[in-house]
């Protein structure tokens, strides 16, 4: 594993709560934070940071994915915790991460929709939605 590793959508939140210096970065596309929402970490006086993995159109890398993340966190020893929509963009931005030197980048397994259900539909079976943490339409 080329990252710090996976947690659960619980237990970011109450890592988001207990660690100060912990951030939280949104990693899925500007039409996906409109139109699907947002984590809100306003409860526990944070923000949830929003840094599109791949941008939309084009769906290619964002090579300023790095350059973006460490104007929001300098600190390369923070927790830092990727969320996607199921966790699989997430993966590939903790290791990014990781690889630029943050020695805690995690990804949040679920991510913000979760796993398809058996009838192909997410936030019913894991994620964020799914776990009732706080959450709201942009």
């Amino acid at each position: 594993m080329s990252y710090a590793g996976d947690v659960s959508c619980k237990d970011c939140y109450s890592a988001l709560q207990h660690k100060k210096s912990s951030q939280l970065i949104d990693v899925r596309t500007v039409p996906e934070w409109i139109f699907v929402g947002v984590p809100n970490l306003g409860e526990i006086e944070k923000q949830v940071h929003t840094v599109e993995w791949q941008q939309f159109p084009s769906m290619q890398i964002n090579t300023g994915f790095v350059s973006e993340v460490e104007n929001i966190c300098a600190d390369i020893d923070a927790e830092i915790y990727c969320i996607c929509r199921s966790g699989a963009r997430s993966i590939a931005a903790a290791q990014a991460l990781t690889m630029a030197g943050f020695s805690k980048a995690f990804n949040v397994l679920g991510g913000f929709e979760g796993d398809h259900n058996s009838e192909g539909k997410r936030g019913m079976v894991s994620g964020w939605k799914f776990d009732n943490l706080p959450w709201a339409q942009r």
